[in-house]
């Protein structure tokens, strides 16, 4: 992701320093007065120097020779260490992506905190998964489709200039390149995003230096300007110039007698044609154009519709959250606010459309993601045809095909040579995709993929390398016509087509169901030799272990029980019950109970499998488990896992998930590998048959809420949805059967017990949401049993998935419009809950599942669950639980990519109010576009069956107590 292309004029100042200038690329113009440092003339080292300061010379001098001196011993390791270094500094920059994107923006006052999360994410994990195995040290291996051959020997010390849009991901990227080649870097930040900038820098030697790289290996300019820049640049100590900024700092670089890689200015056309998916058209360029609020100049700045789909385009942009420039009396407005003197208004740059809104002096609906403004010339004198780093568009309406493709290679070579183009067509179009990539004078030809994410590389097709440098061949007067990675500081070149992402179904290989069954299911174990059973020491003491090691008996089977797990399994619990294990070296492990023994087994497997692994690096979070940074080699060569649930609920047994704490700093550790999967689930309904009634309720909701977020989950497939509508048909049914009657329905235990296993291996596919998020966060908080903290938000989160215009939507390719409110109406059919409009059946869905919650005795929301005195601590805490369950794993599959404040809000929604009026029917869903401006539905006060204000959490044997009845409060606030 290049920084701001288009430079911004700035007045000369006193002292040749930096100005003010909103995070724009303006430190690298040339103000009046100072030597020639980016003149298109010929310019001397020697101008320079005189220019700037000894003292700064001094330090640039001591900089680039501890550098060099550094690279010099880096260049004698071998591929292992080089590797190892890379992927300790990877795991460092991801685990600081958070605070990290908060640094930029505020620094830089421009841009998204949750985008530029994505960015650094990608940044280390992307980068590290495309990169870990390539050889990049001696000889480089033959790719057997490619044929290549190479040797790769370092370049020495790398330049390296970062842009104030995108300061820590560009800093973590060309950090993680460096230390893969065997380079050194020398790092000069933007004034304007200094402190951010050295902190990723940072964040990333001090990991290397720790893995064993030289101590020097990256290092940075303390205090940047234009002339130690240009000193740096022009320095014959630096070996290449890797410059990602404004056009004029990167024509510097490359007049400054140095090798440089630089990128182009961008201005990406969207063509869609008359075979496109108009709604997966509309909604990839707003998903792009709104990332970061527009400051990657590889999104797309202009629209161009042929005739036939024009209307229809623009109707679909409407119902997703553009507006329209209504006249030319606006469109002039904006245009005299988009350029300055001809050049990009600093201002303008990476704000919000209803911050654009101001400053253009216009009205848009509070809605508003994208301006879009109609126009008909294409040139220098109109505002809207050139390149705007902010959510504003231009659309052009073209006669046909071949119109539209002269106006995009117009467009193209008016500001945006060598960039970036996106053509919206039939993937059957053959003839369409290649007159366009024919005619197209870019690098990248992008067909049907939002520009700002598939610019960028291996998120919409594997095969285009990841990078945040984003060369433009000759058009756009760079060196490079590719992705920037690893291969060009090697002077390496690839060429990629596009292919379809593949999707996965993974289960256990074996899954045993209906009463009696596992004495069938352990039969199948003869011929092992030594099973160690992890059950808890109530399950012990009831003689369940006992059932379990009667059969094993039975078939000589040599066993051990360990049954010291513990609620929430701790590190010491794992070490204890891993010496136990060890010793006894099984060729089976049974885990027996709920979640805690299930996850406690899982985790003692893998370190008895794997002894040399660290888990915490496997409890990382990723994007894509299948591009994650920490990779787990395949289980089962000591022993086979089974798995036999004695609870309903959590699907543990079909799941490739685990949680153990850290005891000693109260961290909790989720776990996520398909090499977790068990070979064997047992799904014994008569071990339920006795559970107690909130051990039902809880288990119950939370396989209901595994079922629901599982089904509208950007992940889910057709292998998924029918699992998950299953799962949600029985418990509708049988749940409440199961709950009032206990071991006197039989019938009811059997099918909620299967229903749970059936959620389980929908989620293990498909993933969760928010709700999870949330409960996770909200449950260690405040000690609120898990499904019960699934409970109190999940009605909510159905109302905030629930809208065809989400300011934000997830990124995974396979998920191409929002679909969560149609998938939601689809359970509600399934249901038979009535309704004509997809908004009435999702409202009918809230209310069947409010009304399933008060029949199992569980509280409207966290106020009764936690008690009204502990209000003032949950407010408190807000603003950490909604960050931490924007983190949190479960975050990235759900179909609404939330903001951290929309957390926040559907926190305090599900505090006091329940989602229900006293009538227990909504009267409407909260509409698009903000989820943060809540319109009073109709005054109506709630009331909930079960509505109470307890003091404080209490149970009775085995009842939730709920204290009396609350008065009346606040009225029902709706979602979009």
């Amino acid at each position: 992701m290049p920084g701001m292309p288009c430079p911004v004029v700035i007045p000369a100042s006193k002292g040749h320093s930096v100005p003010e200038t909103n995070g724009v690329e303006a430190a690298h113009e040339q103000p009046k007065g100072l030597p020639r440092a980016l003149s298109s003339d010929p310019i001397t080292v020697t101008t320079v120097h005189k220019a700037a300061s000894e003292a700064d010379m001094a330090m640039l001098n001591n900089l680039l020779a501890a550098s060099k001196a550094a690279q010099s011993q880096y260049a004698k390791f071998t591929q292992a260490q080089v590797d190892e270094i890379f992927k300790c500094a990877a795991l460092a920059a991801n685990d600081q992506r958070l605070p990290l994107a908060k640094m930029a923006v505020e620094e830089t006052g421009m841009g998204m905190v949750e985008d530029k999360v994505i960015k650094n994410h990608f940044a280390s994990e992307f980068i590290y998964n495309k990169y870990k195995n390539e050889k990049t040290c001696d000889v480089i291996e033959v790719d057997p489709q490619g044929g290549f051959t190479k040797v790769a020997e370092p370049m020495g010390v790398i330049a390296g200039v970062v842009p104030t849009t995108n300061p820590t991901s560009t800093a973590i990227f060309k950090s993680l390149l460096a230390l893969k080649t065997r380079n050194s870097l020398v790092l000069c930040p933007h004034p304007r995003a200094r402190k951010c900038t050295i902190e990723a820098a940072r964040i990333v030697r001090d990991a290397a230096v720790a893995a064993g790289a030289p101590e020097d290996i990256i290092s940075w300019i303390e205090q940047p300007s234009l002339l130690v820049s240009q000193a740096l640049m022009q320095s014959p100590q630096v070996s290449l110039i890797l410059a990602t900024g404004g056009p004029q700092m990167v024509k510097a670089a490359y007049s400054s007698g140095n090798p440089a890689l630089g990128v182009g200015a961008g201005n990406t056309p969207a063509v869609i044609d008359e075979t496109a998916d108009v709604e997966m058209a509309v909604s990839s360029v707003l998903l792009s154009k709104t990332f970061d609020h527009g400051v990657i100049c590889a999104s797309e700045q202009s629209v161009v519709v042929v005739d036939s789909q024009y209307d229809a385009v623009k109707a679909e942009f409407v119902r997703r959250g553009a507006y329209f420039l209504k006249n030319e009396e606006e469109k002039d407005k904006v245009r005299s606010k988009l350029l300055i003197d001809g050049r990009l208004n600093a201002d303008i740059v990476g704000q919000s459309a209803q911050k654009l809104a101001q400053i253009f002096g216009i009205e848009v609906p509070e809605w508003t993601r994208v301006i879009i403004g109609e126009a008909d010339i294409i040139g220098k004198e109109e505002a809207l045809s050139q390149e705007k780093l902010c959510p504003v568009l231009a659309m052009y309406r073209a006669s046909n095909f071949h119109d539209a493709v002269e106006k995009a290679d117009r467009l193209v070579m008016l500001f945006g040579a060598g960039h970036t183009s996106v053509l919206y067509t039939s993937p059957l179009n053959r003839e369409h995709i290649q007159k366009f990539t024919l005619a197209m004078k870019t690098v990248r030809v992008l067909v049907n993929q939002p520009a700002s994410q598939g610019a960028i590389g291996d998120l919409y097709n594997f095969h285009l390398d990841p990078s945040l440098t984003l060369g433009c061949g000759s058009w756009g007067s760079t060196s490079v016509s590719a992705n920037v990675g690893p291969k060009n500081l090697l002077n390496i070149k690839s060429c990629i087509e596009r292919r379809e992402n593949m999707l996965w179904f993974r289960v256990p290989p074996k899954i045993y169901f209906k009463g009696g069954c596992m004495e069938v299911a352990l039969a199948e174990l003869k011929g092992k030799q030594r099973a160690f059973v992890v059950t808890d020491k109530p399950l012990y003491d009831l003689g369940y272990a006992d059932q379990v090691t009667h059969i094993l008996d039975r078939h000589n089977i040599h066993h051990q029980t360990f049954y010291r797990v513990a609620p929430d399994p701790t590190l010491a619990c794992i070490e204890d019950g891993l010496s136990e294990l060890r010793e006894f070296r099984p060729d089976v492990i049974i885990a027996l109970g709920g979640g805690s023994p299930m996850d406690a087994a899982k985790v003692m497997w893998l370190m008895y499998e794997c002894p040399e692994i660290d888990f915490r690096g496997l409890a990382v979070r990723f994007m894509d488990i299948r591009k994650r940074v920490y990779e787990v080699p395949e289980l089962g060569k000591k022993a086979l896992m089974v798995c036999i649930p004695t609870t309903s609920g959590t699907g543990s047994e079909v799941t490739p998930f685990a949680v153990v704490t850290d005891e000693k700093t109260g961290i909790k550790y989720p776990l996520a590998d398909y090499a977790l999967t068990p070979h064997m689930a047992i799904v014994d309904p008569q071990l339920v048959i006795h559970m107690p009634k909130t051990l039902t309720a809880f288990g119950g909701i939370d396989a209901l809420v595994h079922s629901l977020e599982s089904y509208v989950s950007v992940f889910a497939t057709d292998y998924t949805k029918g699992l998950s509508r299953e799962a949600v048909s029985i418990l509708f049914k049988f749940l409440p059967r199961a709950y009032a009657n206990g071991n006197r329905d039989l019938e009811a235990r059997e099918r909620v017990h299967s229903a749970a296993t059936i959620a389980g291996m929908a989620f293990a596919n498909a993933f969760l949401g928010i709700c999870h998020s949330l409960a996770h966060k909200l449950g260690s908080a405040f000690h609120i049993p898990h499904g019960m903290a699934n409970a109190a938000l999940i009605t909510h989160v159905i109302r905030y998935n629930a809208t065809d215009r989400p300011m934000k939507m997830a990124v995974f390719p396979q998920y191409q419009y929002p679909q969560a409110k149609d998938r939601y109406a689809e359970l509600s059919d399934m249901l038979g809950l009535g309704g004509t409009t997809p908004d009435q059946k999702v409202m009918h869905l809230i209310e069947a599942v409010e009304a399933l919650k008060a029949k199992i005795g569980i509280p409207a929301t966290i106020r009764e669950i936690v008690g009204a005195d502990k209000e003032t601590e949950f407010m408190d805490v807000l603003d950490t639980i909604a960050d931490m369950a924007f983190d949190d794993q479960c975050t990235g599959a759900n179909p609404r990519y939330p903001l951290i404040s929309d957390l926040k809000q559907i926190l305090k929604d599900a505090w006091g109010a329940p989602i229900l009026p006293n009538d227990g029917r909504l009267k409407a869903l909260r509409r698009f576009p903000t989820y943060l401006t809540a319109e009073v539905l109709s005054g109506a006060h709630v009331t909930h069956p079960v509505a109470a204000t307890p003091s404080r959490r209490s149970f009775e044997g085995n009842e939730f107590t709920a204290p009396a009845a609350s008065p009346p409060i606040s009225p029902l606030r709706s979602l979009a």
